[in-house]
């Protein structure tokens, strides 16, 4: 039983995890902007516990959901490592943030118009 649970779970974040792969190189989307785009309830809070939940080596690039105002949010080392591939991916720092009005990535499909 407590399987079963475990994989409804998982199966309810893969729509999240389609969604950030399509998040192009250079790009970031806040946990908010997920949330929205998949009417997720539970809200921002959701999307970060999906992201937390990212299976590796399935080529879901987790490290470019980012918080509100482009701020990192995960604790180290984690978050040195979201650090190092977002520059790595192009992405910019103003300070501690990314530079949003740079680098913010707009869903533009009708599924989210849904």
């Amino acid at each position: 039983m407590e399987i079963a649970e475990s994989n409804k779970q998982k199966m309810s974040w893969l729509p999240v995890f389609r969604l950030v792969k399509r998040i192009p190189r250079g790009r970031v989307i806040t946990y908010g902007d997920v949330a929205r785009a998949l009417r997720l309830p539970g809200g921002a809070r959701s999307a970060g516990r999906a992201m937390a939940a990212c299976p590796s080596g399935k080529g879901i690039p987790w490290y470019r959901v980012v918080g509100a105002g482009g701020r990192l949010l995960i604790r180290e080392p984690y978050a040195s490592l979201q650090r190092q591939l977002l520059r790595a991916d192009g992405v910019t720092f103003l300070g501690a943030r990314i530079d949003l009005k740079q680098h913010a990535w707009k869903i533009t499909s009708a599924r989210r118009k849904r």
